[in-house]
């Protein structure tokens, strides 16, 4: 098993190259997004989950995070939770059933921030993308998926994501062993990326 993780700013492009992995190594992959790991916030009001910051590494259960990971390195299948970022709670009935794989790739902003979780992963990957690409990136999904205004995303940007970018997110790019710039659109690198994998998997069927 390779467990591999994907890490990046808000818009950068993670998503895109996480679908460029997996369409080309297909049944072998499994993804599990950061965001279903979101701490549940339901007992908040609703004036005080407007104010949640969700670039911070403390609004992520990491501790459930590591504990499940473990499980699907040592062959055990999990109950992944399922967050909703418009109640901004934990679904206390749903949760999907994640099966172990050959490629496990964790995917989300803050997962570099925690070293335990940093300590499973075998390859690191940071996707780099301009602040202007990923701003307009975060402004189309607030918008379209969660139902966000124009003034309401901008201000959420110029408060919490580009300060948290700045303070967690940026420097956690150095724990990176490949960095991919241009975000998703940088095919060559995804490339070279999917290659590795397959020989990191062969090396690993090889000792086996």
């Amino acid at each position: 098993m390779l467990i591999i993780g994907i890490a990046g700013g808000s818009g950068s492009g993670k998503t895109t190259v996480v679908k460029a992995i997996t369409e080309q190594l297909k049944e072998k992959v499994v993804v599990i997004p950061q965001d279903s790991y979101y701490k549940d916030s339901s007992h908040l009001s609703e004036e005080e989950k407007k104010e949640m910051n969700f670039d911070h590494p403390d609004s992520i259960d990491f501790e459930l995070l590591n504990k499940q990971l473990k499980m699907l390195r040592e062959g055990v299948s999990i109950e992944q939770p399922v967050y909703s970022y418009i109640t901004c709670s934990r679904s206390k009935t749903e949760t999907i059933t994640v099966n172990p794989a050959e490629v496990i790739i964790i995917e989300g902003i803050l997962i570099f921030t925690c070293k335990k979780l940093r300590d499973l992963l075998d390859i690191k990957i940071f996707v780099d993308a301009d602040d202007d690409d990923r701003l307009m990136r975060v402004m189309a999904r607030d918008i379209i998926e969660r139902g966000k205004t124009v003034e309401t995303v901008i201000e959420r940007y110029t408060k919490t994501v580009k300060p948290m970018y700045l303070q967690f997110i940026e420097p956690s790019k150095r724990y990176a062993d490949i960095i991919i710039p241009q975000g998703g659109h940088n095919k060559v690198a995804i490339d070279i990326l999917t290659a590795t994998i397959e020989k990191s998997l062969m090396k690993q069927a090889g000792k086996q």
